[in-house]
């Protein structure tokens, strides 16, 4: 009677512990989905939200070798452990066949319950899975005997990896990942199309060179060092500039710049017959043609100025980039008050599907193939209109009809030397 008694005791105490050494796993294989699928980036967010646990989850996410290797360990023992306990609690219980019982129960029970439930609840509910999983996993870091463990583990972990060579920084998010976290947030609606277009164009600066953006030397509006302040005034008025390149002996000789703002002051205060030298330049500046964006949207903002002009690898003037140049190649096209619009607005659908299509032929190449989603052939040049000229050997008429395979591209208007807008039709 004493040892029936005492065999019911030892398995009830069995039964709660091994009950509380699956709850333990099962806390600890949500901890360890949790907490391994939070980006450092999202830990921060949280922590800039001031929400609770995002302190110890981002100490956490910053050192993940760390926190893993002791949660693997963890939830190895405990379901070994437990696993080993059913089997004995099963064996007392119904003899032979506690075997097959207990591994039935092992299988589908500790698998189900807890290890694919808790990590499926922690994939969909990662953010609230991992701040409440990260108080408790960093206390539980701190203890010597796991802390000791943990330093065992990642040292013979790294050991193992060597030959392998060195192991990347998991904070480090690549280019090609940002962009396709971007794309991936507007096909779920958390940001717009427009948000994605300027992640995505941060990027493009760093790839696109001034020649590619600037305005050329054929379409500058520039002002003569012997004009006079009214004269200039009037000019920049008559033009919608505020800034104006100021030459010298020709256009390849810029001495300064003048703003509309300049000009105002100094008709007001009497001034207008002054030449511009008499009343003040300001000092231009140069960038190389071949400068990426990125630096020279930099030097914007270190020189704080609007505008540079552009030199050739001959020093000659290659036209002139202004901030705004810079910014639309981020944000798309930024209209104002004074730049003319468009009689026909096309969503970025029909302008992919509507033939034929009227391109301006000073647009960039590379940009008239994304907005159009064509495929003009690309080389040297930077702009549609430089395409037609290389393809055609020549200065093409207007009606001139090349084949640029798959496409027919019409000339439809020439100035000078310049393709300005061509018709372009698929074969």
């Amino acid at each position: 009677m004493l040892t029936e008694v005492l065999w019911k005791t030892s398995d009830s105490i069995l039964v709660v512990v091994v009950i509380f050494l699956l709850a333990l796993s099962g806390f600890f294989a949500l901890a360890e989905t949790a907490l391994v699928r939070m980006t450092r980036s999202r830990a921060m967010a949280l922590q800039n939200e001031k929400r609770r646990g995002a302190h110890a989850l981002l100490s956490l996410v910053e050192h993940p070798d760390e926190f893993l290797n002791p949660l693997l360990l963890l939830i190895l023992i405990c379901q070994l452990v437990s696993a080993t306990l059913v089997g004995v609690l099963a064996g007392h219980l119904f003899g032979t066949a506690g075997v097959a019982i207990a591994t039935v129960f092992e299988v589908v029970v500790i698998f189900v319950l807890f290890e694919a439930i808790p990590k499926n609840f922690a994939i969909q509910h990662g953010v609230s899975s991992a701040l409440a999983a990260a108080p408790l996993v960093a206390i539980l870091m701190k203890f010597w005997p796991v802390r000791a463990v943990s330093a065992l583990l990642l040292a013979m972990a790294r050991w193992a990896l060597k030959p392998f060579g060195r192991s990347e920084d998991p904070s480090d998010q690549a280019e090609s990942e940002i962009r396709a976290m971007a794309t991936a947030a507007a096909l779920d609606h958390h940001i717009d199309e427009t948000e994605r277009d300027v992640i995505t164009g941060v990027f493009e600066l760093d790839e696109t060179m001034v020649r590619e953006v600037m305005i050329p030397r054929v379409d500058m509006v520039c002002v003569d060092a012997t004009s006079t302040a009214g004269e200039a005034l009037a000019h920049a008025l008559e033009s919608n500039r505020s800034r104006l390149p100021v030459l010298g002996e020709d256009i390849d000789d810029v001495v300064g710049l003048v703003t509309l703002r300049h000009l105002a002051r100094a008709v007001q205060e009497g001034h207008a017959d002054k030449v511009l030298p008499e009343i003040g330049l300001v000092a231009a500046h140069f960038v190389p043609e071949t400068k990426r964006l990125g630096q020279v949207l930099q030097e914007f903002r270190s020189l704080k100025t609007h505008l540079f002009i552009v030199a050739d690898e001959y020093g000659g003037t290659a036209g002139i980039v202004t901030l705004e140049d810079v910014l639309e190649e981020m944000v798309g096209d930024i209209e104002d008050e004074h730049d003319p619009e468009s009689t026909v607005k096309l969503t970025d659908k029909e302008k992919k599907s509507i033939w034929p299509k009227v391109i301006s032929g000073r647009m960039n190449l590379d940009d008239a193939n994304d907005e159009f989603g064509l495929s003009l052939p690309e080389g040297s040049w930077d702009t549609v209109g430089g395409a037609v000229l290389d393809h055609s050997g020549g200065i093409p008429n207007v009606g001139d009809v090349l084949d640029m395979d798959p496409y027919l591209v019409e000339v439809l208007e020439v100035d000078g030397r310049r393709v300005e807008s061509v018709r372009v039709t698929l074969k």
